[in-house]
C-alpha cells in the first residue's frame, strides 16, 4: 500500500470494505472526504451492495484536521461558516453528509478506537454504526471553542433528542459505546475482537437484502425526519416505484409462495 493511499478498498462478494489510513488518526478534511466520496462511488458503480466504513489505524477518526481552520479564519461568510471555496473540495460539510445519507446503498461504520468531532459526524452518516464496547465518541469540538460544523446537532437530536444532543455538543464529553447504543445514537456494541466478524455479518445481511426496496426505506427515511411524515407520504408512490418494477419483488414473491419466508434469494436488482 502506497504512503500516499488514504482509503483502501476491499471487495468481499457483494460489500465493499473501505478502510481509512489517513495518518496518524483519520483527521478528516478535504483530503480524506473526498478520498472517501471516491471509494464510495467506485463501490456504487462497481455493484456493490453494502459498504463497510472502518478504520486501519488505532483509532477510526481523532476528529477533524485543525489546518483547515487556520486556513478558513480570516474567510469567514455571514452566518459563520468559512468559505470552502479554496481547499480543493468536492463536497462541502453539509453536502458530504447528504451524499452519505442518499446514497442507495447500505453504509455501515465500523469504530473502534476514539471516534471523536467530525470522525462522529462521519459515523452518523452511515445507516447502521456498529461500535467495540472499548470505544470512546463523543462531540469535543467545544473544547476548541467550537461546535460540531458538517451538521452533526441535527443528526444527534434526530436520534437521542435536543436533551442528549445538547449535552454532547455543549459539555464535551467521551462516551462509551454502550452509554450510546442505550442513547440510541449507535446501533450495537460488541467486544473489540468480535467487530471485524460481526461487522461482516451484518453487511452481509444488509447485502443479501432487496437493494431497489432499502434505497427507498433510506430515502423515505430521510425525507420523514427532514421533512415530517406528511412529505414522506406524499412521496411514497415515486419512491416506491422501482420496487414494483424490479426483480427483486418476483424473486419474493415466487419464493413466499413455493417456500415460505425469509427464504428468497435477492439479485440486487
Amino acid at each position: 500500500m502506497s504512503e500516499d493511499t488514504l482509503i483502501a478498498r476491499e471487495q468481499r462478494g457483494n460489500v465493499s470494505v473501505l478502510t481509512m489510513v489517513y495518518r496518524p488518526y483519520n483527521l478528516l478534511g478535504p483530503k480524506l472526504i473526498n478520498a472517501i466520496v471516491e471509494g464510495v462511488e467506485q463501490a456504487r458503480d462497481g455493484g456493490s451492495r453494502a459498504i463497510v466504513l472502518r478504520s486501519g489505524l488505532r483509532h477510526f477518526s481523532a476528529g477533524a484536521d485543525l489546518d483547515i481552520f487556520d486556513k478558513r479564519f480570516d474567510k469567514r461568510v455571514e452566518q459563520g461558516s468559512g468559505d470552502s471555496s479554496s481547499e480543493n473540495r468536492r463536497l462541502n460539510g453539509v453536502e458530504f453528509l447528504r451524499f452519505m445519507e442518499l446514497l442507495p446503498i447500505p453504509l455501515i461504520a465500523s469504530v473502534h478506537g476514539v471516534c471523536l468531532g467530525g470522525g462522529l459526524e462521519l459515523a452518523l452518516s452511515c445507516d447502521y454504526i456498529i461500535a467495540a464496547s472499548s470505544a470512546k465518541i463523543g462531540s469535543v469540538e467545544a473544547t476548541l471553542g467550537l461546535h460540531p460544523l458538517l451538521g452533526g446537532i441535527q443528526r444527534q437530536v434526530q436520534r437521542i433528542g435536543a436533551l442528549r444532543a445538547k449535552e454532547m455538543s455543549m459539555l464535551a464529553r467521551r462516551y462509551d459505546a454502550p452509554t450510546l447504543e442505550k442513547w440510541g445514537l449507535i446501533n450495537l456494541t460488541v467486544p473489540e475482537e468480535s467487530l471485524e466478524k460481526t461487522t461482516m455479518a451484518i453487511a452481509e445481511e444488509f447485502a443479501q437484502g432487496p437493494t431497489l426496496a432499502h434505497a427507498a426505506t433510506k430515502e423515505l427515511a430521510h425525507i420523514a425526519v427532514n421533512d415530517g411524515v406528511a412529505a414522506a407520504d406524499e412521496a411514497m408512490a415515486r419512491v416506491q416505484a422501482p420496487i414494483w418494477a424490479s426483480e427483486d419483488l418476483k424473486t419474493g414473491l415466487a419464493s413466499f409462495r413455493k417456500n415460505g419466508p425469509g427464504l428468497a434469494k435477492f439479485a440486487g436488482r
